[in-house]
């Protein structure tokens, strides 16, 4: 399993004065009505999706396996406090670059030879460059200037001046994106990145940045890794001889809560179903220490025994995936593509993008290695659906109904056990 990074620098104190200028200092940047997290949220990719990539004009590229991020440029500090990293202004390498905000993913690269691990910060959009607002652009201009504007500066100061690099938190560098129709090649560059990878990103080219979920971001996985975020909440049986203490020493019943936002301040959770957890699952558990009750697990459904199997903690994220997001990617496993019926499609979505642009249709596909032009997408008719493969549906009702609430929750019971922490 990949390594997500640890977020470098010092953490701005939570609900100080120095967060909340920043935080309306970015809701000013972004000209937004609130002060919540800005960056655009990709849906799930589902059958339906392939019309859409015929239809418009898309850019593909690798989902690297990290940390969302977004860099805030400015006098200030960001949320997390940085030293050593300069940017230089794009006129005036001699100035700062001032009021920026990058959109990328923190991912660890490790070299294949020596296994050392780098923390590399690889941007992909931009919200905001020099106190310019290019949320509204299309992509491709955006893309454009994150290149001019942010990392062409960043990348010439770097050749100049190497001795820098021993300053950076991160190595910095601009995630290359392919037109739709070159998905192989993307495929084909996997297994050469030096980082994880979490499938496929497809973004439209000619729709504005939107914070939030937006639907014209597609997040592809082969339906089989397709994956939730839940609260793993833990319930142990009764004693025999004892029905009022739980029995810490039995294996407890995995329950797994969807978020369903918040209410008076407090996170609200319902129980959606249970993960499956083997004896030489639960006894590695045990043995690691860690807490396990009460936090972020990340599943994917298991086909072959039709149940959620565990993946790995999510320290990094304070809430689970919100209910709507669940049913969504549910659908999306249940509906989803995969690899071959994404490349047999390729062709025809080469072929309506040249129409579009008025051009020879040509069913040969040549690797993208350069950054595409832009483009001009205009609406074309949906060609006919391609059934995807057939497979087990997780269901959408709870396994087991409703359950009561529990005494033996993580709040009660002593807050270790057996060298498990509750």
């Amino acid at each position: 399993m990949p390594v997500v990074p640890d977020l470098p620098g010092d953490l701005v104190p939570r609900n100080s004065d120095h967060e909340r200028w920043l935080k309306n200092h970015v809701s000013r940047l972004c000209q937004l009505d609130h002060d919540r997290f800005p960056g655009s949220q990709p849906v799930s990719f589902a059958v339906k999706d392939l019309a859409r990539l015929e239809a418009r004009d898309f850019w593909v590229c690798e989902k690297s396996d990290g940390i969302r991020v977004l860099l805030l440029i400015d006098r200030h500090n960001t949320y997390r406090q940085l030293n050593g990293l300069y940017f230089p202004h794009h006129e005036n390498p001699a100035k700062p670059l001032l009021d920026t905000l990058v959109d990328g993913e923190l991912v660890i690269d490790v070299d294949p030879v020596t296994k050392q691990e780098t923390l590399k910060y690889l941007a992909f959009d931009c919200i905001v460059v020099d106190n310019q607002n290019v949320m509204s652009r299309p992509l491709d201009k955006r893309y454009g200037r994150l290149n001019a504007w942010f990392y062409k500066p960043y990348s010439q100061m770097m050749v100049d001046h190497p001795y820098m690099a021993e300053h950076q938190p991160f190595s910095v560098a601009v995630k290359q994106i392919s037109f739709s129709y070159h998905v192989r090649a993307v495929f084909d560059g996997i297994p050469l990145l030096q980082h994880g990878n979490d499938g496929l990103i497809y973004t439209c080219v000619s729709t504005p940045y939107t914070p939030g979920t937006d639907n014209n971001i597609l997040k592809w996985k082969p339906p089989s890794e397709n994956s939730i975020d839940f609260k793993l909440v833990l319930r142990f049986p009764p004693l025999r001889n004892d029905p009022n203490k739980p029995d810490f020493h039995a294996k407890p019943l995995f329950l797994l809560h969807a978020w369903c936002g918040d209410e008076r301040g407090q996170s609200k959770y319902e129980q959606y179903d249970d993960m499956y957890v083997d004896d030489e699952e639960w006894e590695r558990l045990k043995q690691s220490g860690e807490q396990i009750d009460d936090r972020i697990v990340e599943v994917h459904w298991d086909s072959e025994i039709s149940r959620w199997r565990m993946m790995r903690f999510r320290s990094d994220k304070p809430n689970g995936n919100h209910i709507s997001v669940v049913e969504n990617i549910i659908q999306s496993i249940a509906d989803g593509v995969e690899k071959e019926a994404l490349l047999k499609r390729s062709d025809a979505i080469r072929n309506a993008w040249k129409a579009r642009q008025g051009q020879p249709a040509s069913a040969s596909q040549q690797p993208q290695s350069q950054i595409p032009p832009s483009s001009r997408p205009m609406p074309g008719p949906a060609p006919p659906v391609t059934k995807a493969r057939s497979m087990t549906v997780p269901p959408l009702e709870l396994r087991y109904g409703p359950i009561a609430v529990s005494m033996w929750s993580k709040v009660a019971g002593p807050q270790v056990f057996a060298g498990m922490k509750r």
